[in-house]
């Protein structure tokens, strides 16, 4: 069965460095056996169909490959459509009423511990704003993820060690899900 799937790179081709070229990134894809690859904007997101694997074998292919041609390691997560889809309807936060610069997704390669998150004093914070959710962490930001003291706050290392955490505007989060939704 082919499941339409998309991979999300971790910190390349920001400030000039870690290039990966978008052209050269479906061409590595398509080497793999992927089809109908596309990627969206150069910060790194691909939507591609693979008919083998799972998103944690998908992952580790893509990350082992992209460090074999581009000689340095990125992070890579994979998520299918279906979950994709299920983090935008279950945003916690009113995303119709919102600018997208003021609403991201923090997506998780694996469950993290809310206990992790408990000591924040969310008050502090105000009007920002966060929840977590399945693998992810929505952020409310109304002046923006650049001025955010709450983003600053959790960029801290507060997940399980080993698991892969990357961020996306709602835009992004978005335009995901109608690309892989067929």
């Amino acid at each position: 069965m082919t499941t339409t799937y998309a991979a999300l790179l971790r910190g390349i081709n920001v400030g000039g460095s870690r290039k990966v070229p978008m052209a050269d990134l479906r061409t590595l894809m398509e080497g793999l056996g992927h089809d109908d690859v596309r990627t969206y904007l150069q910060s790194g997101q691909a939507v591609f169909t693979a008919d083998h694997g799972d998103e944690e074998s998908l992952a580790a292919e893509l990350a082992g490959a992209i460090e074999k041609r581009f000689g340095f390691a990125v992070d890579v997560i994979v998520r299918d459509h279906a979950y994709l889809k299920a983090i935008a309807e279950d945003c916690p936060f009113p995303a119709a009423e919102l600018e997208a610069k003021q609403l991201h997704v923090t997506y998780f390669s694996a469950p993290v511990d809310a206990d992790r998150f408990a000591e924040i004093d969310r008050d502090t914070y105000l009007p920002e704003e966060f929840r977590l959710g399945d693998r992810a962490l929505y952020l409310y930001a109304p002046n923006g993820l650049g001025r955010s003291k709450l983003a600053e706050h959790l960029s801290k290392p507060r997940v399980n060690k080993g698991v892969i955490a990357t961020s996306r505007n709602w835009n992004t989060v978005v335009k995901l899900v109608g690309m892989t939704g067929g």
